[in-house]
C-alpha cells in the first residue's frame, strides 16, 4: 500500500425502486479479467456502473441481484436479477472468462457480463447454500457447501450437478489455493483435496466461529470470534496464520483493534491486510509481523466488507450505510493487469427524416446495413497469379555444357533438384542467406595485385549480421541464428576467414571437433566470473589427474580470455569428455546419443559437468564445501505416504534445477490461463512439491506420494533447465519481458521467495528481509531450424557481468559457435516458440559480478616443470631437468618449441561430377611429442622438455616422414620413450605460458592448434614470420632457411623435433645479426632471390637431390 493510497470513490448502493430505501451490499467480488467490481444485495437484483474516462469495474449483488459497477467512478454498468426475493440474499460471487455466477440459499445462476442469462440451476439437495469455490478443474467446475450435509459439484460448461459429495461438516466460507479451504460456523478450517474433496487437514482456527478467511500461496489466515464473559461473542484481537506447506499453526499476529475482515494481497506472497470493523486496516507482512502500515477509514457507522482487487492497487469496502468505498492510488488505480476491453451497448443512431414523394429519386434510399460481409462482395485483396521465373546466376550459367537442346551442369545453386523455390520472396531469402567468406589466402593475393586494397569493406557491406532489427521476431530463422560452417582450402582450417563472423573481442569456438554442440554451455560457462575463478585457481594447482574436467575448464577459460576474440577450439576438453566412463552411459557424447536430442543432451550434459566439477574440486581440497556452497542449492525433501501418512526425510540438494510448470490439465482450454511469472515458476521448481506414484514401505504397495522440498541455502551461482516439453510452455517463453534480467531470492525457515521487477524493487526499498538478488548471465538457446538444416545450439551471454570493471549497462552477445556478435537486450531476451527457445539458463549472485580473480598466476604450481618420471637412465635421456632453484623460467625467459603429430581420424573428402574435391571434415591429429629446448644462458640450446604422450584414440596415420614417429614410439610394450599422459605434457607448456615465457619456433601456429593453447602475439617469436615477405606471399620452410643461412642440411630423412628447436632457435640469433647491421631488408630479398632458383627446396651437399616435404597444413 503505497503512500498515496486513499478514498477515491464513495457511492451508495442503488435502491431496488424508486421510492425504496438502499439495502446492504451481502458480498463482493473483483473481476478477475475486466476492469469491473461485481456485488450482491439482500433484494433481487445485479447492478453494474461504468465510466466513460477509465473501462474499470466492480460487481456487487442484492437481495437475489447481482450489480457490477466500472472504473474508479463506480458508475453502474449491469444489473440482473440472480433468484427471487423469497430465498434470500446472493451469498457469493464467482467469476470466470464465460461469465459471473451467483450463489443463492437454494440455488445457482450463472450469467454473461452483460446480465444476459446462461443457465439457473435448482435442487433438491440446495438447502441452505453458504459459499463455493473452484475445484481441480479450474473455472470449469465449482463445489458448493453450506449448513447442510450434502456439497453439490457443478460443471459450468454445462449448468448441471455432476456429482453429490456427503460431508460430515457444515461450511460458511470456502477460499481456493493450494487446497480448497472451507471454514465451518464452529471455528474448524478444514483443508480439502480438490480433486476428491477428502479432508487433508484440519485446523481449529477460533474458540467459537470464523468470521472471515483467506488463502493464497502457502498461508491460510483467518479472523473470527471467541466467547467472553456473560456468553457474549468477542472479535479476537489477533490474526490466526496457517503454514500450507508445513501444515502447521503459525503464531497469531497481534491486531487489538479487533481483526474482522482480512485478505492476503494478490501480488506480495507474504503480505496480508487486515481490516476492522472501524475501518482500521494494516499491511502486515507475515514473515515479519513486527511492522505494518496502518491505514483507518473514514466510516460513519462499521464495516461489514472487504475485498482487495487482483493487480493489489485497489481495495473495496462496504459499510453498514449501504455505501461502498474504493480505495487506491489515483494514479495507479486498476483492478486487473492486462484487462479485457468491455463490451458496451452500441447507441442506436437515428436516421434523418425523409419526405417521400412520388419525384423522390429512388437511389436516395440508403439499402439496409449488413453486419455480415454479403456473398457477392469481391474480397479486398490482392491476388498472386503466378510468379516471376528463378533468375540464374551468370557465373552458373557459364558452368554450363550444351547438349543437343539443353544445357547441362552441377547443381551450384544452393537448392535441391526439382525443388520450386519462392520467387516473390527471392530476394529477402538472398540477402537473409550467410554466405562463407573468401579464403584468406585469396584475400592476400587480391590484396597484393590491389596493392593493399582489401576486399573486406566489400564483403561487410553486404553482410546480413549488420541487420538492427529484432530478429527473434521473425518466422524464419534469420542468418545470424543459423548453423555455421567451417570450409577448408588446400591449406588447411587456417586459411578460413573466422573474423569475417566476429569483430568482437570475445573469442569464439570451432565446431568441427566431436561433441562441439557443448561449445554453448562451455561459452556460458566462462562468463560466470565465480566459476572461471575456481576452474583458474583448480587449474594453477598441481593436479594432474587425466580426467579432471575442472583443470580443463580452467585451461579453456584462461584460452578464451587471452585469445581476445581470436578463434579458439576446445579439443582437450571435449576430448577428456569422451573419455569419462559415464559419459557415454549417459548419452552425452556425439558418436552415441541414444536417441536424444541436443538439447537434451545440453540440459544432461550441464548435470555431469557440474558434478565432475564438485568431484574433481574435492580430489585436491579434500572436501566439496566451497564449492557445494557456488553451485548446490540445499535442500531435505520430505517424503509423504497420502495413505498411511508415514513420512521420511532425505538429502534433498541440487545442482541444477529443472523448471516445474503450471500444470496445463487443471485449466480448461476454453478458459484464460492466469498470468504465470517466472518467479513463480522458479519458487515452484526449487521446492518441487509434487504427488506422484510410489512405492511406500509400510503400505507394501505403490501409492500417491507427496515430496516437498525444505530449503536450507540458494547457491550463488544458480543454473537452471528449462526443461520445455509442450506448446504451452514455448509460449510462455515467448511472452515478451517473461525473463527478468534480476531476481531476488529470500529462503526463511525452510521457504523460498522470489521476486522480480517492482515487487523485488519494493522489497529492496523496504529493507526488511535478508534478500539475495541475482544477476541472469546468459542462456544456451536451442534452435530448429526445420527440416532443411539440423537443429544446433547457441548461447546468449550478458558478458557485461564478466567484465573486469562494471559497464553500467547490460552488454549481451550471441555466440554461435564461431560467429559472435552483440546484439540489444530487447534480441536476448525474446523468444520465438516456433524455432527459438532457452535450454539452460544460469544466474549469478550480483555481488560476484565483475570480480575477476588473477592470483592464480602468483600461485602457480610450477613443480611439474621439475619432476622427471622417465625411468630410462639419465645416458639415454635427450633432455636435462630444470635446475631448482637457479632456473626459474619468467616473463624474460625464451624458449624454443617443436612438436610432432599423428593423424587419428583421416579427412573426409568430397569429389563431384566434375572431379573437384572439397573437403567436409579436416584430418584430425594428436600431439605425439613435445620437445622445449633452453633459448639463452651457458645452456642455450639444451631441451628441458622432451616428452612422448600416450594417444588412448587410434592412430590411421604416424607420418613418419614429417613426424619422425613411428609405431614403436608410442607403444607403451616396446617403446624406448617413458610415455606421459597429455595432461601432464600440456600442464608443463602451460605453466610456462602463464609464467610469461616467450615461445620460439619455426611454424608455431600449426604447433599451438595441435597443443590446443593459445598463446598471446607478444609472447610469440616465430621465424617463419621473421622472414617473410608479404609482397612475395611465399613463406619459407625451416630446411630451406637452414640451408641458406646456417649452411646446415635437416630433416634429411624425417623430422625431428629438437633438431627443429634448435634451427629455430639459431635462425632467430641470425635474424638479431641483420637486424643490428640494419641489413634485414637486403638479406631478405637475396633469400627469395636465392630459394626461386632451388624451387625453395635446399639440394644435399654431395648434389643430389632429395625428397623434402614440409609439415602438412591442418
Amino acid at each position: 500500500m503505497d503512500a498515496d493510497w486513499d478514498e477515491v470513490a464513495r457511492i451508495q448502493f442503488p435502491p431496488p425502486g424508486l421510492h425504496a430505501l438502499p439495502t446492504p451490499v451481502t458480498t463482493m467480488m473483483f473481476d478477475t479479467s475486466q476492469e469491473l467490481l461485481w456485488t450482491g444485495n439482500d433484494y433481487v437484483r445485479p447492478t453494474r456502473r461504468y465510466t466513460q474516462v477509465q473501462h474499470t469495474g466492480i460487481l456487487t449483488s442484492c437481495k437475489g441481484r447481482v450489480t457490477s459497477f466500472v472504473g474508479s467512478e463506480l458508475q453502474r454498468y449491469t444489473s440482473f436479477k440472480a433468484h427471487l426475493s423469497s430465498e434470500g440474499p446472493v451469498r457469493q460471487i464467482l467469476v470466470n472468462d464465460k461469465g459471473v455466477i451467483a450463489l443463492g440459499s437454494n440455488d445457482v445462476h450463472m450469467s454473461h457480463r452483460r446480465g444476459a442469462a446462461i443457465w439457473h440451476i435448482k435442487h433438491e439437495a440446495m438447502r441452505d447454500l453458504r459459499c463455493m469455490s473452484f475445484t481441480s478443474k479450474g473455472t470449469a467446475e465449482i463445489i458448493v457447501a453450506g449448513m447442510q450435509d450434502t456439497m453439490l459439484v457443478i460443471d459450468l460448461n454445462k449448468g448441471d450437478v455432476v456429482k453429490q459429495v456427503p460431508t460430515e461438516h457444515q461450511y460458511i466460507i470456502m477460499k481456493r489455493g493450494r487446497y480448497i479451504c472451507a471454514a465451518t460456523q464452529s471455528g474448524l478450517v478444514n483443508l480439502l483435496d480438490p480433486v476428491t474433496f477428502a479432508v487433508v487437514k484440519s485446523w481449529n482456527a477460533h474458540s467459537a466461529l470464523i468470521n472471515d478467511m483467506d488463502a493464497q500461496h502457502d498461508f491460510i489466515v483467518t479472523c473470527g470470534y471467541s466467547l467472553r464473559q456473560g456468553q457474549n461473542y468477542m472479535l479476537d484481537p489477533f490474526l490466526n496464520v496457517f503454514d500450507i506447506k508445513k501444515m502447521s499453526s503459525m503464531p497469531p499476529i497481534p491486531f487489538p483493534a479487533g481483526a474482522a475482515y482480512v485478505r492476503m494481497h494478490p501480488r506480495m506472497l507474504t503480505t496480508s491486510i487486515v481490516v476492522s470493523q472501524s475501518g482500521q486496516m494494516h499491511v502486515v507482512d507475515l514473515m515479519n509481523p513486527n511492522t505494518s502500515n496502518v491505514r483507518q477509514a473514514n466510516v460513519i457507522s462499521y464495516l461489514s466488507m472487504f475485498e482487495i482487487a487482483p493487480s493489489g492497487e485497489s481495495m473495496a469496502l462496504a459499510d453498514a450505510e449501504c455505501l461502498i468505498h474504493l480505495w487506491g492510488s489515483p494514479t495507479k488505480l486498476h483492478f486487473v493487469d492486462l484487462a479485457t476491453p468491455i463490451e458496451f451497448a452500441a447507441p442506436e443512431e437515428r436516421l434523418p427524416p425523409m419526405e417521400f414523394s412520388s419525384d423522390l429519386p429512388l437511389n436516395t434510399v440508403g439499402l439496409p446495413y449488413y453486419r455480415d460481409v454479403l456473398a457477392s462482395a469481391w474480397p479486398d485483396l490482392v491476388c498472386d497469379v503466378g510468379a516471376p521465373p528463378p533468375k540464374l546466376d551468370p557465373q552458373f550459367l557459364s558452368t554450363l555444357k550444351a547438349t543437343g537442346f539443353a544445357l547441362y551442369g552441377r547443381n551450384t545453386r544452393g537448392v535441391r533438384r526439382n525443388q520450386i523455390e519462392d520467387t516473390r520472396n527471392l530476394t529477402k531469402s538472398v540477402s537473409a542467406a550467410l554466405k562463407a567468406p573468401k579464403f584468406l589466402s585469396e584475400k592476400a593475393r587480391e590484396s597484393a595485385k590491389s596493392d593493399g586494397a582489401g576486399d573486406d569493406r566489400a564483403d561487410d557491406g553486404n553482410n546480413p549480421l549488420a541487420e538492427t532489427e529484432i530478429e527473434s521476431k521473425k518466422s524464419e530463422v534469420p542468418a545470424m541464428y543459423g548453423n555455421v560452417e567451417i570450409k577448408y582450402s588446400k591449406f588447411g582450417v587456417d586459411d578460413f576467414d573466422f573474423g569475417f563472423y566476429n569483430k568482437t573481442m570475445y573469442s569464439g569456438l570451432e565446431t568441427h571437433i566431436s561433441n562441439s554442440y557443448a561449445n554453448s554451455l562451455l561459452q556460458m560457462m566462462h562468463f560466470i566470473p565465480i566459476i572461471r575463478n575456481l576452474a583458474l585457481r583448480h587449474a594453477a594447482t598441481s593436479c594432474l589427474s587425466e580426467i579432471c574436467i575442472l583443470c580443463e575448464l580452467g585451461y579453456l577459460f584462461d584460452m578464451l580470455q587471452k585469445a581476445e576474440g581470436s578463434i579458439c577450439q576446445a579439443t582437450n576438453l571435449l576430448k577428456t569428455l569422451s573419455n569419462q566412463p559415464q559419459a557415454g552411459a549417459l548419452g552425452l557424447l556425439e558418436e552415441d546419443p541414444r536417441g536424444s536430442s541436443l538439447n537434451m543432451m545440453l540440459q544432461g550434459l550441464t548435470r555431469f559437468l557440474l558434478d565432475k566439477i564438485v568431484q574433481d574440486f574435492r580430489l585436491i581440497e579434500g572436501t566439496s564445501a566451497p564449492m557445494e556452497q557456488v553451485l548446490s542449492t540445499s535442500a531435505t525433501s520430505s517424503i509423504n505416504c497420502i495413505s498411511c501418512r508415514s513420512e521420511y526425510t532425505r538429502p534433498g540438494s541440487t545442482l541444477v534445477n529443472d523448471l516445474l510448470y503450471p500444470s496445463s490439465k487443471t485449466q480448461p482450454s476454453v478458459t484464460k490461463m492466469p498470468r504465470v511469472t517466472f518467479s513463480q515458476v522458479l519458487k515452484n521448481s526449487i521446492e518441487r512439491e509434487t504427488t506422484s506414484k510410489g512405492w511406500c514401505g509400510k503400505c507394501s504397495k505403490y501409492k500417491n506420494i507427496a515430496t516437498k522440498k525444505t530449503i536450507h541455502n540458494i547457491p550463488a551461482v544458480l543454473i537452471l533447465n528449462t526443461a520445455i516439453n509442450s506448446p504451452e510452455h514455448r509460449m510462455l517463453w515467448s511472452t515478451p519481458g517473461w525473463l527478468p534480467e534480476e531476481i531476488g531470492i529470500i529462503v526463511d525457515q525452510g521457504q523460498f521467495f522470489c521476486y522480480e521487477g517492482e515487487d523485488l524493487r519494493l522489497h529492496l526499498q523496504r529493507g526488511m528481509h535478508n534478500i539475495t538478488v541475482y544477476s541472469l548471465i546468459g542462456m544456451a538457446i536451442n534452435i530448429e531450424n526445420g527440416q532443411t538444416q539440423k537443429p544446433h545450439l547457441v548461447s546468449m551471454i550478458n558478458i557485461a557481468h564478466a567484465e573486469a570493471e562494471a559497464p553500467g549497462k547490460s552488454q549481451w552477445h550471441l555466440f554461435n559457435d564461431f560467429l559472435v556478435r552483440s546484439v540489444s537486450t530487447e534480441e536476448a531476451l525474446t523468444f520465438n516458440p516456433s524455432w527459438k527457445v532457452p535450454s539452460v539458463i544460469s544466474f549469478q549472485v550480483k555481488n560476484a559480478n565483475n570480480k575477476i580473480d588473477s592470483t592464480w598466476k602468483d600461485q602457480l604450481d610450477t613443480s611439474v616443470l621439475y619432476q622427471d618420471i622417465n625411468q630410462h637412465p639419465p645416458e639415454s635421456k635427450t633432455y636435462q631437468l630444470l635446475k631448482h632453484p637457479t632456473e626459474h623460467p619468467g616473463p624474460d625467459t625464451i624458449i624454443a618449441l617443436d612438436t610432432e603429430f599423428v593423424a587419428v581420424r583421416q579427412p573426409e573428402i568430397e569429389m563431384n561430377s566434375d572431379g573437384e574435391r572439397e573437403t567436409i571434415r579436416p584430418i584430425v591429429y594428436a600431439l605425439a611429442r613435445a620437445s622445449v629446448v633452453r633459448g639463452q644462458g651457458e645452456e642455450e640450446g639444451l631441451p628441458f622438455i622432451d616428452d612422448y604422450i600416450t594417444i588412448k584414440e587410434p592412430i590411421v596415420d604416424y607420418l613418419t616422414s614429417y613426424s619422425g614417429i613411428t609405431q614403436s614410439d608410442l607403444d607403451p610394450r616396446v617403446s624406448q620413450h617413458s610415455l606421459l599422459p597429455l595432461k601432464m605434457v600440456y600442464k608443463k607448456l602451460w605453466v610456462l605460458l602463464n609464467l610469461g615465457c616467450k615461445f620460439l619456433g619455426h611454424g608455431l601456429k600449426q604447433d599451438f592448434r595441435v597443443i590446443n593453447i593459445h598463446v598471446p602475439k607478444a609472447q610469440i617469436i616465430d621465424t617463419i614470420d621473421l622472414f617473410f615477405l608479404k609482397t612475395r606471399l611465399r613463406k619459407l620452410s625451416l630446411a630451406f632457411l637452414a640451408w641458406y643461412l646456417l649452411k646446415e642440411d635437416i630433416q634429411m630423412e624425417t623430422h625431428d623435433s629438437i633438431e627443429d628447436s634448435r634451427t629455430a632457435l639459431k635462425l632467430y640469433r641470425k635474424y638479431l645479426e641483420f637486424e643490428d647491421a640494419g641489413i634485414l631488408e637486403p638479406m631478405l630479398q637475396d633469400i627469395y632471390r636465392a630459394g626461386r632458383d632451388v624451387n625453395f627446396k635446399p639440394p644435399r651437399k654431395d648434389g643430389q637431390d632429395v625428397q623434402r616435404i614440409d609439415t602438412p597444413p591442418l
